[in-house]
């Protein structure tokens, strides 16, 4: 299958118009409201966060996605309307009717998100306003200011469209800090004109995320407000089989968290923890998992320095069965450590490897097949800069 990439982020394909917007729900007056609009209803589908605390907004559009249907999503940062009790559904769901009653759509067919801090409630006068405004400003060269207005701690939009031959895949992404597995706080929109059912479309939709968002870490922390929507139009008359619809989602979805990695708050470097020879699916995730969210490893990379002690460590921990004899890593494709023993090696050369933007670390197990990869960052001092004062 060729992919082409092209231009317009969710506005790449057919029937989609995007806007974004400044409403005053941060303090920086920065962009701070998102809209998408499709031209007719859409099939859709959404994955959620898998925190116990879901935000408001996810609880709203879980109910609107019921029969498989959305034309419209509207989305602001700035304010996570979580743990904001009953206004705060209330709150969300004003939010779909004031979209809908401005776009002349039902409430049930509007997607709600929010991203933000966690335990205030909304301005609903700000909200409203930039709703409003958003709506007068829908274009379709609209992506990348939609991109910008779901930014937080972002340094930079994420946007990304393919052309697969027939039909279009795009979409946009935020996301810098609290991110983990299983969802990262991040939220992601795509939108295809291609024509598939709602069923197979959300299939499509788990399998991509679970192979893209779902392997991505920045701090080990499971967001309240995770959301991933798709919509799809339809409008190009091209009805893909599923595995092409998910290998071109799964095409968007991999550089929109690729992008969401490296712009985790204050890395200097993109880690790739693969794990080979688990021997299950689990334990291949288990040990990646516990390597990539190691304070311990992620701060060596940091520094550059290659402790691959540290990775053993965050291996025993994770899966105590394992048999020192069977394991081996590599950092950059040099092997530092196998059989329980330490492996002589070029200094100058690991230097080099470390000190490398981007840098793979593999890691055989001898168990079994099973492999599986997780993308992460290091951890710096900026990082705790920008938590240490994130409310302030």
């Amino acid at each position: 299958m060729q992919y082409e990439e092209v231009q317009g982020g969710i506005c790449a394909p057919l029937g989609f118009r995007a806007a974004g917007v400044a409403c005053g729900l941060k303090p920086s007056g920065a962009l701070d409201l998102c809209m998408i609009a499709a031209d007719r209803l859409c099939a859709a589908a959404g994955t959620f966060t898998r925190n116990a605390f879901k935000a408001a907004p996810i609880k709203v559009t879980m109910e609107n996605l019921r029969d498989g249907r959305l034309q419209a999503i509207v989305a602001n940062s700035g304010n996570a309307n979580a743990w904001t009790g009953e206004k705060g559904v209330e709150d969300a769901r004003a939010m779909a009717s004031l979209a809908a009653l401005e776009l002349g759509l039902k409430e049930g067919d509007v997607g709600v998100a929010s991203t933000g801090i966690i335990g205030s409630y909304l301005d609903m006068s700000r909200v409203g306003r930039g709703i409003r405004d958003a709506v007068a400003a829908l274009s379709s060269e609209g992506s990348d200011r939609a991109a910008e207005a779901i930014m937080t701690t972002d340094t930079f939009p994420k946007s990304y469209a393919v052309d697969v031959g027939g039909y279009r895949v795009g979409g946009i992404a935020k996301g810098a800090g609290m991110i983990r597995p299983d969802m990262a706080t991040m939220l992601a929109f795509l939108t295809t004109d291609a024509e598939v059912a709602p069923e197979l479309l959300a299939v499509c939709l788990r399998h991509a995320v679970d192979r893209t968002f779902n392997r991505i870490t920045v701090d080990g922390c499971m967001s309240t407000n995770d959301t991933v929507l798709v919509m799809a139009s339809g409008l190009s008359g091209e009805t893909p089989d599923a595995g092409g619809l998910e290998k071109a989602l799964e095409k968007v979805c991999s550089r929109l968290a690729r992008l969401i990695v490296s712009d985790g708050e204050g890395a200097t470097r993109i880690i790739t923890v693969r794990v080979r020879g688990a021997a299950s699916a689990e334990e291949a995730a288990a040990a990646a998992r516990a390597v990539a969210e190691s304070v311990l490893v992620k701060t060596a990379f940091f520094g550059g320095d290659p402790n691959w002690g540290r990775v053993v460590q965050a291996l025993g921990a994770a899966v105590p069965e394992l048999q020192a004899a069977g394991v081996r890593v590599s950092i950059g494709g040099i092997v530092v450590a196998a059989g329980g023993e330490p492996v002589e090696t070029e200094e100058e050369e690991l230097e080099r490897v470390m000190s490398g933007r981007e840098i793979e670390l593999m890691i055989h197990l001898g168990r079994g097949e099973f492999d599986t990869e997780v993308w992460t960052c290091d951890l710096g001092y900026e990082y705790v800069r920008i938590n240490a004062e994130y409310h302030t």
